[in-house]
C-alpha cells in the first residue's frame, strides 16, 4: 500500500491550496482516507477522513468551514480542499488510510493503518 500527497507548496493568508492524495494498493470503496498535519514543535492532529462504510465526512471543529475532503474513486484519489489559508495553517499535511470505516476517534486517535509522506504547506505573507 502507499499513499502519496502532493499539492503542498507557499499560500498568502487567504489563499487556498487543493492537496491531492493518489492511494495504490487498496481501493477507496472499501478505505477510509483522512488528512493530518502537524506543525512544527506541535503534535500531529487529525483534520477530517471520508468513511465509505457510513458514506460520512468526518471533520474537527479546526477542519469545519475551509477544509473540504473529497475523492475520485476511478483515479483512487482523495483531495483536501483548503481555504482561506492562515499562517498557522502551516504544516506538513499527511493522508493516511485504514480498511472500511472512520470517525472522531480515528482522527483524534491518528490510530490509521497507512501513512503516506507529508507535503509541505507554508502560508504566508
Amino acid at each position: 500500500v502507499q499513499l502519496q500527497a502532493s499539492g503542498g507548496g507557499w499560500a498568502q493568508p487567504g489563499g487556498s491550496l487543493r492537496l491531492s492524495c493518489a492511494a495504490s494498493g487498496l481501493t477507496l470503496d472499501d478505505h477510509a482516507v483522512g488528512w493530518y498535519r502537524e506543525a512544527p514543535g506541535k503534535k500531529r492532529e487529525g483534520l477530517t477522513c471520508f468513511s465509505p462504510t457510513d458514506d460520512k465526512t468526518f471533520s474537527l471543529e479546526h477542519a469545519k468551514g475551509r477544509f473540504l475532503i473529497s475523492r475520485d474513486t476511478a483515479k483512487n484519489t482523495v483531495f483536501l480542499q483548503m481555504d482561506n489559508l492562515q499562517p498557522n495553517d502551516s504544516a506538513v499535511y499527511y493522508c493516511a488510510a485504514r480498511p472500511r470505516m472512520c470517525n472522531y476517534y480515528y482522527l483524534y486517535s491518528k490510530h490509521m493503518d497507512y501513512w503516506g509522506r507529508g507535503t509541505q504547506v507554508t502560508v504566508s505573507s
